[in-house]
């Protein structure tokens, strides 16, 4: 639980108070599936890995992904920052998350450039912030759908809607409102997914990293594995994530974690600060936090 603790905790420079003003509305309505899904570390891991996998099957994004930001060479620090900005989307008062959408957009108008094959290639572009809006909502969904509690299709559907707010304050124009819109976009999107030696690089990292302390690296290696499984396809079938995904037997084990962790909310983390303050509200639910 501390490396989850850790994981889950503040990156510096970072710094948001998700427990006030009292009753301040996040982006994401409080009573919705959104504050449920993102309250499992166990299934925002599995999630942030495939939706990473997805990613970097999309030639533009594979490329600013890697060339632009710190995956290579501190892969934990990444992961965490993602993940934080994740959290502070679902979970902090509204100003605070378009104020940090705001940082994020501007220092993606700087990372353009292009692609081994000569294609021009820019962070903001509508069309790849759709993919990676539609990829961040799917992964994340689906890992909790899979791994933690099963989801209603319209929950599931949900999930997109909720996030529409700010999907648009990232610029993210045409991303999908609901489950049918993300099955439409990876069909239309899927011709252009390939293989590539950066999906290898990036899944060793996420099996070898120390993110987990040494007793438990058997445990973070089969989360991994456990992400490869839920890619959909094209993607899973690509040939360097052949035989990497869950073994005989394992997937119960993942979901008897994901569901552990749903048992012992932290209340130093983002999911219960947020939860205390719309406690006065009519609109918090009390199973929005993560309990099933």
């Amino acid at each position: 639980m501390d490396a989850i603790k850790k994981m889950m905790a503040t990156p510096k420079g970072m710094e948001i108070d998700f427990r006030k003003p009292q009753g301040a509305p996040a982006l994401v309505p409080a009573d919705g599936v959104s504050w449920q899904i993102f309250a499992n570390p166990v299934s925002l891991f599995i999630g942030g890995v495939a939706v990473v996998l997805l990613e970097l099957a999309e030639p533009s994004v594979r490329t600013g992904v890697w060339e632009h930001s710190s995956f290579r060479q501190d892969p934990l620090s990444r992961l965490h920052r993602t993940g934080y900005a994740a959290m502070v989307t679902v979970y902090a008062p509204r100003q605070e998350a378009e104020r940090m959408i705001g940082r994020v957009v501007r220092a993606h108008d700087r990372v353009r450039g292009k692609t081994p094959d000569g294609q021009d290639y820019h962070a903001n572009d509508p069309r790849l912030l759709d993919w990676v809006h539609a990829t961040a909502t799917w992964g994340f969904t689906e890992a909790y759908h899979l791994y933690v509690h099963q989801l209603t299709a319209a929950q599931r559907s949900s999930a997109f809607k909720e996030g529409e707010t700010a999907a648009g304050l990232y610029g993210a124009s045409g991303a999908p409102n609901d489950w049918l819109g993300w099955e439409a976009l990876l069909a239309k999107t899927a011709p252009t997914l390939e293989d590539h030696p950066i999906m290898s690089e990036f899944l060793d990292l996420m099996e070898t990293t120390p993110l987990l302390p040494k007793p438990l690296r058997g445990a973070q290696r089969l989360l991994v594995r456990a992400a490869v499984s839920m890619t959909p396809e094209p993607v899973r079938s690509l040939g360097r994530l052949r035989d990497r995904g869950l073994r005989r037997g394992e997937t119960m084990l993942v979901r008897a974690s994901g569901r552990m962790a749903s048992l012992f909310p932290m209340s130093a983390l983002p999911p219960l600060q947020a939860t205390k303050r719309m406690q006065a509200t009519g609109e918090f639910n009390a199973g929005a936090a993560g309990h099933s």
